[in-house]
């Protein structure tokens, strides 16, 4: 029974955060003019803010990573953060990431690496 209520907790929990992230990515946004992003080398603890402007890439460590737009809510520019991200790694083929990161929920749309973690602080308007 108590294994029954944990999983009903967390279908209850992702359908909870599903909803959130559906509600956030149907507000009204505008473009920015780039991004600020963090970067976590997990092996050292090494912690590096990168500042990204569209179509640009940028190396942290082994990764190539490109912001290929940002987007922020209407009328409050520090509310939320959407960034379109593709990030490959040095002598792996094929992406280490593809897609949206939301500011507001890292966890959502995560870049799944065993060194390397990125995440999306803000977009940089001007």
């Amino acid at each position: 029974m108590i294994l029954r209520l944990s999983a009903f907790s967390m279908i209850l929990a992702i359908i909870s955060a599903t909803a959130t992230a559906i509600a956030a990515a149907q507000e009204r946004t505008q473009p920015a003019a780039g991004a600020l992003l963090r970067g976590l080398d997990k092996f050292n603890g090494s912690v590096v803010d990168i500042e990204l402007s569209v179509g640009q890439t940028i190396k942290f460590d082994r990764l190539n990573v490109t912001l290929t737009e940002c987007l922020y809510p209407v009328g409050n520019p520090v509310g939320d953060a959407y960034a379109g991200l593709q990030i490959t790694e040095e002598g792996n083929s094929g992406e280490a990431f593809s897609g949206w990161m939301i500011a507001s929920s890292p966890a959502l749309s995560a870049m799944e690496h065993s060194r390397y973690d990125i995440w999306v602080l803000r977009c940089i308007i001007s």
